[in-house]
């Protein structure tokens, strides 16, 4: 099929397209830039500009200190709630938002394997992937430093991710807590969370799930998986825009047996009761350590209500028909020019996101980006094509995936 061909065939694909008319509402999609990054930092909404306007002006300048009391302190548990409701299938009670991932993932998974510890002292064995995103493993491996806990690595197929199988392989007696990603950031390889939750259930572990990759993109069921505990940042597909603070997740069961290791005083019982000593809030009052980052919840705010909008399924059957065109493409115009896809080819393995291999991508990378098509880099040679179905146009698409064979011949790179 011709270029020409894959122009008419995104143009249809556009034109039948329920949540095409929603892509309007993000700044920059007027232009003819290529945004295949919203798997990494997702457009803004254009409803943003004018919300962050009019907190600074009626509630920062008007209500001033008297919002704490009316709305404020109780942003995180409101929009932890809200976002369980609409992405993560989450019962109200079991989701905050605030801190970083980084933060949120050292907090749960310390307080996971110190619980777990004293509940069975031989279970000191942490779980996770060799593939697993840096900050995944590096949190990790700082917690079994500091527990006096050893580290038992998955090697999964990295063009996959971890299967059953291969997390059976690792899992025992002194399995004390197991960390995955839903969706693999490399390879963007959908993990089977209620199978997965189950296996390390069986083995009397407890399991926490990033779902940085999927949330907002790929439907989540946490209470249905039965899953432990999850963390996830906001600024990828839930567009809350640079630094966003993330999100975690605690199952009822387990808030009042979990110690987190920051106290601070937005965590404490009685916030202003100014006493001696901490006391830990009921619920998930108690994983909340420092203020609120207020300001950096409202661009979130916007987008929930665009998503629940939309409806996470329907996203999904757009993201679905956005990887299924670009798999498309990459075979009949980029696997002549040497590329492989490194993303699974079953749409039910697969996420939001096709990564693209080839020797010369970072060099084409930087080209494209040039060119105002921006895709970004992973090692090992790899282009991941991020395609945020609220904010990504198929015709969007056609254009980037025609650049990159652009690029590849312009490098030289054509067979290499």
């Amino acid at each position: 099929m011709s270029d020409l061909d894959y122009a008419a065939v995104a143009a249809a694909l556009d034109a039948e397209d329920p949540l095409g008319p929603v892509r309007a509402r993000f700044v920059g999609t007027e232009t003819s830039l290529v945004y295949f990054d919203g798997n990494s930092l997702g457009r803004p909404l254009r409803s943003t500009g004018a919300r962050l306007d009019a907190f600074v002006r009626e509630e920062w300048g008007g209500r001033l200190i008297r919002a704490w009391d009316e709305s404020w302190m109780a942003l995180p548990y409101a929009l932890g709630d809200e976002l369980g409701r609409v992405v993560l299938g989450a019962a109200p009670g079991q989701t905050i938002v605030g801190d970083s991932t980084t933060v949120l993932l050292y907090k749960l998974v310390r307080a996971a394997f110190d619980a777990q510890v004293r509940a069975d002292p031989q279970r000191v064995e942490l779980v996770i992937d060799r593939d697993n995103f840096p900050t995944d493993r590096f949190v990790v491996e700082g917690i079994a430093a500091e527990r006096g806990g050893r580290i038992r690595w998955i090697d999964a197929d990295p063009a996959r991710g971890v299967d059953e199988t291969a997390l059976c392989a690792v899992l025992g007696p002194q399995t004390a807590v197991v960390v995955l990603s839903h969706v693999a950031y490399r390879s963007g390889f959908r993990a089977d969370g209620a199978g997965l939750t189950r296996a390390a259930h069986e083995a009397g572990a407890v399991t926490l799930w990033d779902l940085c990759h999927s949330a907002g993109a790929v439907p989540v069921e946490l209470d249905a998986w039965g899953a432990d505990l999850a963390v996830g940042c906001t600024y990828k597909y839930l567009g809350g825009g640079p630094g966003s603070p993330a999100f975690a997740y605690v199952a009822q069961r387990h808030q009042e047996a979990l110690t987190q290791p920051i106290q601070g005083w937005m965590g404490a019982a009685d916030v202003f009761a100014m006493g001696p000593t901490y006391a830990p809030g009921a619920g998930m009052r108690r994983f909340v350590s420092g203020t609120p980052p207020v300001l950096a919840m409202l661009p979130l705010q916007e987008s929930l209500a665009v998503i629940a909008e939309a409806g996470v399924s329907a996203i999904r059957d757009k993201s679905i028909a956005l990887t299924e065109f670009a798999v498309r493409i990459a075979d009949d115009l980029l696997a002549p020019l040497g590329v492989t896809v490194s993303s699974p080819r079953d749409p039910d393995e697969r996420g939001g996101h096709v990564t693209l291999s080839h020797p010369a991508m970072r060099a084409v990378t930087a080209r494209l980006w040039a060119q105002d098509v921006i895709p970004d880099y992973r090692e090992p040679e790899g282009l991941r094509v991020g395609l945020a179905p609220l904010s990504t146009s198929f015709a969007e698409l056609e254009r980037g995936m025609r650049a990159i064979a652009d690029a590849l011949r312009a490098e030289g790179a054509v067979g290499r």
